[in-house]
């Protein structure tokens, strides 16, 4: 009988769970988060970001990809209001990655965690 567990874990881009500053500003953008090599196991992964400037940002996340339109989340992040979720619980696996890239460099910071759902 297979057995399911969840381990929580920091973005893989993350410095032991700090945020990760976003320099770029175009295609291919920062890395993320490295999905799990497995084929079967998943990453669940929440994304929020954070920005610092004075104006409202836009945010794109290339999702597993970065063929644009097909791997785009694109978002506008409101100035300096917190943190503002980006991606509630998506699952990405088989080593796949998350990228990201702003309109202003080095004023939008991604904070985050895996949910790492492995079955033995």
């Amino acid at each position: 009988m297979a057995t399911t567990t969840v381990s929580r874990i920091p973005l893989s881009g993350s410095t032991h769970g700090r945020g990760i500053k976003v320099a770029a500003t175009s295609s291919a953008g920062d890395t993320i988060h490295t999905a799990t090599s497995s084929t079967t196991d998943c990453d669940v992964i929440t994304i929020y970001a954070y920005n610092s400037s004075a104006s409202a940002v836009n945010l794109t996340l290339q999702w597993g990809g970065t063929t644009s339109v097909d791997d785009d989340i694109k978002l506008s992040i409101p100035a300096t209001s917190g943190l503002t979720l980006v991606v509630p619980d998506l699952v990405l696996r088989n080593s796949l990655v998350v990228k990201a890239y702003a309109g202003t460099t080095n004023v939008v910071t991604i904070h985050g965690f895996v949910n790492r759902v492995t079955t033995v």
